[in-house]
């Protein structure tokens, strides 16, 4: 496994962030799906996935080659930090944290994060789209490129950056890309099964908060809180079936369930009223205390991470 590069990368991304300077290799495979489009957009499942095995088959050939090269011509510990200095590219922690909590003091800005219509969103909705951004995103923009990187090297993680890139381009069911983009929504659906539950478990074990009582302001005693309500793994999986996408309602079910809170719901695209089942047992109504209150993960998991990684690192130099 690809410890000390994964650990380089995180490490980079989490606290330097993206490397503006340079055209975003996810920007780059953007610009190749949008060629391919003007040029060999068709109505069909057919193409589409020969727009997907196209841009996959380039992205692996290209950093499979740097992979191999850094591996072989370069020092080891130097081809290690360049290969980490690459990595960090596939992985968007600091972005999606800095995103979201954006929200909380321009939530105009949550129309560059969300898919859904924004126009009429009330402070609630908008808080609500928020969390549920964070929560997914934390999959797709996080561990589920670290997870691919750990097991396959960088050619896994730019792989699955180009799939991943495919489904939020092309992968919509609407008149344009039903049949174009199923291939890659579906290849989506795939490589995010294991990171989605993954990402689940971290928010249940590192959020979740386990005190069980309350004050009550009319007795000094401390109350049971709802103790029928305690979010458990299995409630957690349960809710996450919910959702239409086979991954995504399991790290919303998560947060929603360690925060108190009900997530999802009805909401509007493009111009038309989706039904969305609800996630999670508490209060409908979402505030900006409850952004903050998601975002408390990001310095655990962080600390989980470079902890985890950095133990792996050293036991295969023991």
């Amino acid at each position: 496994m690809y410890f000390e590069v994964a650990l380089i990368a995180y490490i980079i991304d989490r606290f330097v962030g993206e490397f503006r300077f340079v055209r975003h290799p996810v920007v780059l495979m953007g610009d190749f799906i949008k060629l391919f489009e003007k040029l060999l957009y068709k109505d069909s499942v057919f193409r589409g996935a020969l727009l997907t095995l196209s841009l996959v088959t380039l992205v692996f050939l290209v950093s499979f080659s740097i992979q191999n090269l850094l591996s072989e011509s370069v020092n080891y510990y130097l081809g290690v930090i360049i290969s980490g200095l690459i990595a960090s590219t596939t992985i968007a922690s600091k972005m999606l944290y800095d995103s979201v909590k954006d929200i909380i003091a321009h939530p105009q800005h949550i129309k560059y994060l969300v898919s859904r219509d924004t126009e009429s969103l009330s402070s609630s909705d908008i808080n609500k789209a928020a969390i549920e951004t964070y929560a997914e995103n934390l999959s797709d923009g996080v561990i589920a490129p670290l997870f691919y990187l750990l097991l396959f090297g960088l050619w896994g993680a730019f792989v699955y950056k180009a799939i991943n890139t495919l489904d939020s381009m092309v992968g919509y069911r609407n008149e344009k890309y039903e049949k174009f983009g199923k291939f890659s929504a579906r290849l989506d659906d795939v490589v995010n099964y294991i990171p989605a539950r993954i990402t689940a478990l971290l928010i249940f074990i590192l959020l979740y908060r386990r005190g069980r009582f309350h004050i009550d302001p009319h007795n000094a005693q401390p109350q049971r809180a709802d103790i029928e309500s305690t979010p458990t793994v299995f409630k957690i999986f349960k809710q996450g079936k919910l959702h239409e996408s086979p991954n995504a309602g399991y790290p919303i079910s998560a947060m929603a369930l360690s925060l108190r809170i009900k997530l999802g719901g009805d909401t509007s695209y493009f111009g038309k009223i989706k039904s969305k089942p609800y996630f999670g047992e508490g209060r409908e109504s979402i505030t900006k205390n409850d952004i903050k209150n998601a975002l408390s993960l990001q310095p655990k998991l962080d600390i989980f991470i470079i902890i985890f990684v950095g133990c792996c690192t050293l036991t295969t130099h023991v």
